[in-house]
This record gives structure tokens, C-alpha cells and sequence, in this order.
């Protein structure tokens, strides 16, 4: 089966590409297994024609595996995956284009048909098929494809110069946008797009987004970017515990459906194990008494016949956890007046920069990539000097840098233990193990190799490092390429409770929306200020700047408004931080005051103890209730803060 090295789409007679097949794929009790592990067990599904559903699961459940056997390039041990003989199928390369052509021309050839009818359309002689060459060009707008082919490119990031320039002197990273780029252009019947947005920018990715919603035909994507499931996809395919099932509907539709198809399942599985129990209790009382044999003997039949229905199985997705630094600066911990940055004397990247930075902000930064976040955030950091102006950091203040490309800086022959264990050198090794576990590492991981280690587990070391020293200031560079959805979430959690300042340079909308409050834009080689919000700023991208609100309002106003309303978001969060600080206080004793009574629950189930020692049995049940005593009394405390902070942050 050949694959264009670009596009990928699958090359077929011409005879088949005359028309366009709309693709469905059926799926029949597939089973997949890798290097002896079993991913897909007597799986089944259908993806009706025209779909556009994005395939989710766990990261390792087997999502990239399923594709490879769509395309043929994996024998399933049981089942198949059908799709309609004439479809065409395209997926991004693995390999990015690295030649010497220019990027137009690349994106143009991934038109087998176009290209291979304007080669034939050089040499033909007969005028009967020159003519059939003609109208077909016609028919597939063959005459608009560098047109066409430009404006994918454009939305991708390269303007009309970067487009005539050679593959080869783009990085890695960009070359993988060529590959999308044709793939896109090929426009296959089937597209498969496995996490398309890792080497893309915000603004590459709300482009992707709105491409993908209008793409004509049908689409299989794999990705962790909830807002790009939500806007694209109207269905969503899960693959857990080695199961398919399909969802129509957007990424939360298919939330709010499995949520309560578990707790259908639940309800189920109590009623059977329940009505079981019943049955099973009946049998062993009477199976031995003639009166009742006979009646034994049909519950017994009765038991044989009923199914068993299946527990709900939730992964436990471990949590993030930033310390807490011991002394927040006063604000601004960070102040640049007419500052200038860059990596040569005289070829600024960033010029007229005039920001403040308080100890609560979370910012983030927006701007295609090229424009200088990258910069700015190590400016700010201080990794970068002033080449003029003034950058004023506060005394004392801790930064914590992470960026994707610092995963390459651990070290490959030592585990995460090892990594810590550098930072910890006289702590025992409980310890050690103890923070490890806080970056999110599960026990089975802790000594493996991190050359081993996925990506996302890679990602929360560095992150947990980089957040070692319990900074004031929490710098990330596109944190969640390698999260799964749930970690996500985690991670979104994790730095809504961290009290320090967050700059946030992420493609991921979702997680830009739900932890910051102020947007600055790095554009035109400078960083400001930007009014709008995540979805004005979509507009921008995707419409060219038109808004919803300037329907029925002027942008000033409308950017006032916002502007207000961020600032009197920050004014209440820092006002309130004395409030959230005793919420969290009461949630820590409540912690361990529960703790406290468990333990003590289980040395008073022991019967020995009432025999041994019942002085100590009286001490302990004496203990047992004035720490309930307690916990009760914190935990009304907890209702009464929370409820004045709730009451608080809705005035």
C-alpha cells in the first residue's frame, strides 16, 4: 500500500479518484496486540460517513496503534477495520519534508491527480483525452490549488516569502507544519490526524480548528486539546479498558453522556450484586433441607443465568502539586521601562516594552510563533539582559522555568529519583521518594530510566524541578504537548491553587482560559496589553478581526470593559487572598484529623485490645470522639469561610 512521504494519502487508479467517496469506517471485533500487550480487545464501532470524530483515551491505551491498523500498516490479531474500496486515505508523515523545494511546490504535489494530469497534459497529443485532461483539471479547481495551497500555508504560519523558501531551512517543527499542510491540500476522504496541534502555535491551532469544521470529509483525530474536540468534532470515539464506544457530540457532550452512562452502570451493578447476594444467601441457608431443595435448586439456575454487570474502572490520574513559596514579594515583582531584548548588539526582538508584573497576575502570552514569546519569557526570567531600558526584578524573587524543549536536558541513564535525590542531597531516601510522588510520578516510575519514561511523564518531572525551589514566579513554555485530557485538568487545578504569579505561553485555549486573567500580545516586535479575550482574539485570527461585540458596540468601549473587568478580577483575588489562605488551612486539618481517626478506627476494631488493655481501649475511644469533635468543628468552619468566599468572588 504506498503512502505519498508528505501528504501520505494513499494512491489510487484514476479511474477512482473521479469522484469523491465519502468514507465511513466499521469497525468488528478488533483485537490488537503490541510487543505481547494486548490494546484492543473484541473491540466494534462505526464512524458514519462525513463524521468528524476525535479519537480519546488514555495516553498508551492504544489510539495511534488503531490508526496504523486503518491504514493497513498493522495486522490486527482478530477482527477488521473496514472502509469503502474507492476511499482515499491521508495522515501527516511521519518523516518531515526536509528538501531543497519550496514549500508551495511541496504542498502542490501532494495532489496526485493534479499533478500526474498537468505531467500528462504536457505530452498528450489526442485531443479526445487532452480535452478529458482539461475538463477533469476543471472539475477538481485545479487552476486554484496554488491559491488554495498558499492560504493552508498561510494559516499554518508562513507568510507568501516563507512559502517560496526551501524545506530544508526550516526546523523540524516547522517542517511538520509543511506535512499538515499537505495532507490538508491532498484533501483525502478519510482524513487521520494524530495530535495535530503539537507543533502548532494558539494561532495555528484556531486556524486548525475552523479548517477542520469545515472540512467536507470525514476526519479521524487524535487529540488532547479539548477546545479543538469541541469546535471541530460533532463525535467523539473512546477507547477505555481496551473498549470502543461512540459518542455523538462535542469533547463535554461526551463527558456529560459518560458520567451518566457510569452512574447508570453503577446503579446497575449495585441492583445485580444485590439481588445476587439475595439469591446466593437463600441457597446456602436452605440447599440442604429437603423442604426447600427444589427451591434451592431454581435460585441456583437462577444465579447460573444472570449476567454480571462490570464495575466502573476510574484511572486514578495523579495531580500536580507546585510548593508554596515561603514570602511572596510585594508587587510589582517585576517592572521593564522602554526595555529592549535580543541575542545580538543592534537586532533587537523585542523593543518599547513598558509591563508590570504583581505578585497574583496570571498572564498569557499570545502571538504566532517567531514573534518573540519564547524571548520575552526568558527576559523576564532573567536569561536574557536588557540590550537597553530597565528590567527591575523584586529581591529575593524565585522564578520556575519550564519549556518543552528542556526535556531534552535530562538526563537519559537516570531515573527520576536520581534527578531529585541532586537537589535533596541529605535528605534520606523517604524523602526524596516523597517529592518525587508530588511532581505526579506513580511509584512503578519512580526508578525508571528517563530516557524510558513517556512524555508525559518526562513533562512532569521537568515541570516538578523546575518548580523545586517553591518559586514566586512560575514560567511555563507549551506545558501540555505530552498531557492526556485528565492531566490537563490536574494541571489547571494545580495552578488555580498555586498563589504565586504564572506567565503561560500555551496552544492549548482551554487551559489559557480557565487559569489566566490578563492577555498580553507579543506582536510587531514589541509586548502589550491585548483588551479582547480568548474569543475576540479567535476572530482575529480566524474572521480578520471581526468580533461579536462590535456588532452592538464599539471596540473601545468593549476593550474598556474587559480591561475592568480583568483588573477588578485581580483586585478581588489578592484581597481575598487572606480568606483562601484559611480555606486551605481548614482542608490541611481536616487532612490530617481524618487521618487521625482512621488509624484510631483501626486499633479500636481490634477485640484484643478491650481484653489487653482496656485503660488504653477507654484513651483511645476518649480520643476517637474529641477528634470527631474536632473535625466537625472545622469542618463548619470550612462551609462558613468557603461560603463567604464564594459570596465574595460572585459580588
Amino acid at each position: 500500500m504506498p503512502f505519498n512521504s508528505v501528504g501520505s494519502s494513499r494512491v489510487l487508479p484514476t479511474a477512482y479518484l473521479s469522484d469523491k467517496t465519502a468514507s465511513m469506517i466499521t469497525i468488528s471485533d478488533l483485537s490488537v496486540r503490541i510487543a505481547g500487550r494486548l490494546l484492543i480487545e473484541h473491540a466494534s464501532a462505526t464512524i458514519p460517513e462525513g463524521m468528524k470524530a476525535g479519537l480519546v483515551g488514555r495516553n498508551g491505551a492504544g489510539k495511534s496503534t488503531l490508526f496504523r491498523v486503518v491504514t493497513g500498516d498493522l495486522t490486527p490479531e482478530t477482527g477488521s477495520v473496514s472502509i469503502p474500496k474507492k476511499a482515499r486515505i491521508g495522515q501527516v508523515a511521519q518523516e518531515a519534508p526536509g528538501t531543497e523545494e519550496p514549500l508551495i511546490d511541496i504542498v502542490l504535489k501532494a495532489d496526485k491527480e493534479r499533478a500526474a494530469l498537468l505531467d500528462e497534459s504536457e505530452t498528450a497529443d489526442d485531443p479526445h483525452r487532452i480535452a478529458e485532461i482539461q475538463t477533469r483539471l476543471v472539475d477538481i479547481n485545479a487552476h486554484s490549488a496554488e491559491a488554495r495551497a498558499g492560504a493552508i500555508l498561510s494559516g499554518l504560519g508562513f507568510d507568501s516569502e516563507a512559502q517560496k523558501r526551501p524545506a530544508s531551512s526550516f526546523s523540524g517543527g516547522w517542517r511538520m507544519r509543511v506535512a499538515l499542510a499537505a495532507v490538508l491540500f491532498s484533501e483525502p476522504d478519510l482524513l487521520l490526524l494524530d495530535e495535530p496541534t503539537n507543533y502548532l502555535d494558539l494561532e495555528g491551532t484556531l486556524w486548525l480548528e475552523d479548517y477542520i469544521r469545515r472540512y467536507p470529509y470525514s476526519v479521524l483525530i487524535i487529540s488532547h486539546d479539548r477546545d479543538l474536540l469541541n469546535t471541530a468534532a460533532n463525535a467523539i470515539i473512546h477507547l477505555d479498558q481496551k473498549k470502543l464506544t461512540f459518542y455523538r457530540g462535542s469533547y463535554d457532550q461526551f463527558e456529560r453522556q459518560k458520567v451518566e452512562a457510569d452512574e447508570l452502570q453503577m446503579k446497575a451493578k449495585a441492583k445485580s450484586d444485590a439481588k445476587r447476594k439475595h439469591l446466593q444467601s437463600f441457597v446456602d441457608r436452605f440447599k440442604a433441607k429437603a423442604s426447600k431443595a427444589r427451591q434451592a435448586q431454581s435460585r441456583i439456575k437462577a444465579l447460573e443465568k444472570m449476567g454480571t454487570v462490570s464495575a466502573v474502572i476510574e484511572d486514578h490520574v495523579q495531580g500536580f502539586t507546585f510548593p508554596e513559596p515561603e514570602k511572596q514579594p510585594a508587587s510589582p515583582i517585576i517592572a521593564i521601562e522602554n526595555g529592549v531584548v535580543g541575542y545580538q548588539p543592534d537586532k533587537p526582538i523585542l523593543s518599547d516594552i513598558n509591563l508590570r508584573i504583581d505578585n497574583d497576575d496570571r498572564i498569557a502570552l499570545l502571538g504566532a510563533n517567531g514573534n518573540g514569546k519564547s524571548t520575552f519569557a526568558k527576559f523576564i526570567s532573567g536569561r536574557l539582559a536588557a540590550q537597553a531600558g530597565s528590567l527591575k526584578i523584586a529581591p529575593n524573587l524565585k522564578t520556575g522555568f519550564f519549556a518543552q524543549h528542556q526535556i531534552d536536558d535530562l538526563v537519559p541513564n537516570e531515573s527520576a529519583v536520581d534527578h531529585v535525590r541532586k537537589l535533596m542531597p541529605a535528605a534520606p531516601e523517604a524523602k526524596v521518594r516523597a517529592r518525587v510522588a508530588q511532581m505526579g510520578l506513580a511509584t512503578a516510575k519512580m526508578d525508571t530510566l528517563a530516557k524510558d519514561l513517556s512524555g508525559g511523564e518526562k513533562a512532569r518531572l521537568l515541570m516538578g524541578l523546575a518548580a523545586f525551589d517553591a518559586p514566586n514566579l512560575l514560567i511555563l513554555d507549551e506545558p501540555t504537548n505530552h498531557l492526556d485530557i485528565d492531566s490537563r485538568r490536574a494541571l489547571i487545578e494545580a495552578l488555580n491553587d498555586y498563589p504565586g504569579a504564572v506567565i503561560l505561553i500555551s496552544h492549548d485555549r482551554h487551559l489559557i482560559e480557565a487559569t489566566v486573567d490578563r492577555l498580553w500580545l507579543v506582536h510587531d516586535g514589541t509586548v502589550k496589553s491585548y483588551d479582547g479575550d480568548m474569543e475576540d482574539y479567535r476572530a482575529l485570527i480566524v474572521l480578520g478581526g471581526k468580533t461579536k461585540s462590535s456588532k452592538n458596540k464599539s471596540g473601545d468601549e468593549d476593550n474598556a470593559s474587559k480591561s475592568g473587568q480583568r483588573k477588578t478580577a485581580a483586585e478581588k483575588r489578592s484581597a481575598l487572598a487572606p480568606l483562601k489562605k484559611k480555606i486551605d488551612a481548614a482542608e490541611k486539618k481536616t487532612a490530617k484529623i481524618e487521618d487521625i481517626i482512621a488509624k484510631l478506627d483501626g486499633d479500636l476494631a481490634d477485640p484484643a485490645l478491650y481484653e489487653k488493655a482496656p485503660e488504653k481501649a477507654k484513651v483511645m475511644a476518649q480520643a476517637r470522639a474529641n477528634a470527631a469533635a474536632e473535625l466537625a468543628r472545622i469542618e463548619e468552619e470550612w462551609l462558613e469561610l468557603s461560603a463567604k468566599y464564594e459570596q465574595a468572588m460572585a459580588d
